[in-house]
Order: structure tokens, then C-alpha cells, then sequence
């Protein structure tokens, strides 16, 4: 049981941004409301973050208006695997600890359990690609081989993976193919069953996923392999499920500041100054979940990425979902990232 919980509470007066914070420095998927004596109020978890961001809540909303007042709670006179064994079967996978006078003494999680449980979906890395944002690094390393800490990005990507109970796993490659097979050869080593698909030209963000066409019976995670993040790809997947999506595209919040006042202007005359405006957009984060449907849309051995197949997906009539990522995201595709993802190596070795 965790008992040190300073970094997962927030007060009721917290903000929707900071209960955000707190989730994903605590890295446990949930943020614990209590008042100035520590009695539990309530609880937020990643999912009723995405709910309240998917309805239009600002940053700044309260966290009262995504919490859970009326949370799952244990007892500390409790056996904590039996609580979580019951618990897990409710897809509940955190567990607030409350004493008898409700104060917050503690915190189960899955990770209570003996084991977490082994799942069949299926995952496909797209390591395809050239980095060539990051020449000189890529000019004998592909992206996903260079190195966080001791590790090459797709390890970590792999050992992640392995935490969160996938074990078969997929890798596309073509530029430096052999570098990323000679370290992840069959993937046993790391407690995965790995398979290759392998291009023999450049076929974009999606086009090698043809190739899996007749061979995949059930939904399957497609994410970038030059991606570092805390995000529980499972939850993903149970969501694009419960949306009966043909496609789940996650997605961040992207936003940048105009640097000078914006004046809003109709014929000569002006209607508004805004000074220095921030715009907020949605943008890929670079996984998905995609019902084996998908896979007959991709024309074999041609060019194709992601937003294409989409947009195929959308054309057949079919759902396409957004799965918001509030979840600590690092795209390593420019060298800054690169020395970003090494200077903070604890939070990304965290499996």
C-alpha cells in the first residue's frame, strides 16, 4: 500500500490544471480531493479528467466538477490483494484507504496485486522512419535505437508495454531495420512475443499496417516509436471499445501565445483588441487503437499515413473517436527533446 500520498492530494479548491498535476507527477492515474484535515472528499482519475475536457471544462475549472464524491474505499483491516483482486474485477484499479473517521491514510493500486494482468491486444511500433531531425544522431542509429539513460527509446517503449500487460507486440522497420532487430531480436528477453514488418520503401504512418490484413481479430494499439509517455495505453483501448469506434485517435492540447495584441477588424472598423490571445488546438499524440476493419483500407505496398486512413475510415460511414492524453507526452523528434528525455530520466524509467 502507498502511505506517502503528498503527491497525489489536492484541496477542493484546486483547479482542474493542478489536480492534472497531480495526477501525472504521482504517475498512479488519479488525484486523491481531501480538506485541510485530510479526510477524503473524493476522487479524480485520468478518465474523469478526459470526460470533463471532452465536455468543453477549462484549465481552470474547479476539480468539483469532475470529481467522484462518492469514491470506492478500503479498509485499512483489509487484506490488500483480495481488496484489489475484487476491485480489479470492476475495472477499478485504485483504491483510496480511509480510516474510521474517513481520513486518507493510504492508497491501493493494481500493482498490489501479485501479477497485472496479461491482455491479447495486439501493438503495432512504427520505427520505420529516418529522424532526420536528428542528424548527425540518425545517420548510423535509427530514432528509436538512440539511447535515454542506458536504454534505446523502443526498450523503454517495450518494457512499458510489458508493464501494462501487453505481450504481443509488432515493430515496422525499414530505415536501419537490422540495428533495431539485432537489440530487440524476438522480443523474449523482454517477456514479449515480437514480429517484423518490414518495408521495403518508405510507406508512411500507416501503410505497413496492411500487411497484418486477415491476420489481427480484435482491436489493436498503433503508436509511434520515437514516443515517451505515462499514458496507460489499456485505457485506451477500453475506451475506444465502450465508444464502438472503427478508430480512437489520441490526442493533446496544443497551445501557443500570439506574441502582440490581435485586433479583430470588420470593413475598416474595429471590433475587438485582444492582447497577446492564446490559441488552444487538439493535436495527434501519435497512438491509436484501430478495429482490424480499418486494415482492408490500406492499399498493400503503397504509400499511406495515418490521416489518410483515417479520413477513409470517416468516408465508410464509420466512428473515429478522440481520446484526450493529459498524461506526461514527449514526442523526440528535435534534439531538444532528445536532451529533455535525458535530463529527466526518473520520471520516463518508470515501468
Amino acid at each position: 500500500m502507498l502511505t506517502d500520498l503528498k503527491s497525489l492530494t489536492v484541496n477542493q479548491n484546486a483547479t482542474l490544471l493542478q489536480t492534472i498535476e497531480a495526477i501525472n507527477v504521482g504517475a498512479k492515474q488519479i488525484a486523491l480531493v481531501v480538506d485541510a484535515d485530510s479526510k477524503l472528499l473524493g476522487t479524480v482519475t485520468d478518465g474523469d479528467v478526459r470526460r470533463g475536457l471532452l465536455r468543453g471544462l477549462a484549465l481552470d475549472a474547479s476539480v468539483a466538477e469532475v470529481m467522484n464524491k462518492t469514491p470506492h474505499v478500503a479498509s485499512p483491516d483489509e487484506d490488500p490483494q483480495e481488496v484489489m483482486a475484487r476491485e480489479f474485477s470492476k475495472s477499478i484499479h485504485q483504491l483510496p484507504v480511509i480510516d474510521a473517521s474517513g481520513k486518507l491514510i493510504g492508497l491501493l493500486t493494481d500493482r498490489d496485486m501479485l501479477v497485472a494482468a496479461e491482455i491479447s491486444t495486439p501493438v503495432v511500433l512504427m520505427a520505420g522512419g529516418k529522424g532526420v531531425r536528428l542528424f548527425p544522431l540518425t545517420k548510423d542509429v535509427p530514432k528509436p535505437m538512440l539511447k535515454i539513460g542506458d536504454q534505446p527509446i523502443i526498450e523503454i517503449i517495450l518494457r512499458k508495454l510489458h508493464a501494462q500487460g501487453f505481450r504481443n507486440v509488432y515493430i515496422s522497420v525499414n530505415y536501419l531495420a537490422d540495428v533495431i532487430r539485432d537489440h530487440v531480436k524476438d522480443g523474449d528477453w523482454l517477456g514479449l512475443k515480437v514480429t517484423y514488418l518490414e518495408e521495403t520503401q518508405p510507406l508512411g504512418t500507416a501503410g505497413a499496417l496492411a500487411q497484418l490484413a486477415g491476420t489481427i481479430g480484435e482491436p489493436f494499439v498503433v503508436m509511434n516509436s520515437d514516443l515517451l509517455t505515462n499514458c496507460d495505453l489499456r485505457q485506451v483501448v477500453k475506451f475506444h471499445k465502450k465508444q464502438a469506434a472503427a478508430a480512437t485517435l489520441g490526442v493533446r492540447e496544443y497551445s501557443f501565445q500570439v506574441p502582440y495584441g490581435v485586433v479583430n477588424i470588420d470593413g475598416n472598423e474595429v471590433e475587438s483588441i485582444s492582447e497577446k490571445p492564446v490559441h488552444r488546438s487538439m493535436v495527434s499524440a501519435g497512438i491509436y487503437v484501430l478495429d482490424p476493419s480499418a486494415l482492408d483500407l490500406i492499399p498493400t505496398g503503397e504509400f499511406c499515413d495515418m490521416p489518410t486512413l483515417l479520413d477513409s475510415v470517416k468516408a465508410q460511414g464509420q466512428k473515429v473517436v478522440a481520446f484526450p492524453i493529459h498524461e506526461s507526452w514527449l514526442d523526440i523528434g528535435r534534439h531538444d527533446d532528445l536532451n529533455e528525455a535525458r535530463n529527466n530520466l526518473d520520471h520516463w524509467l518508470n515501468f
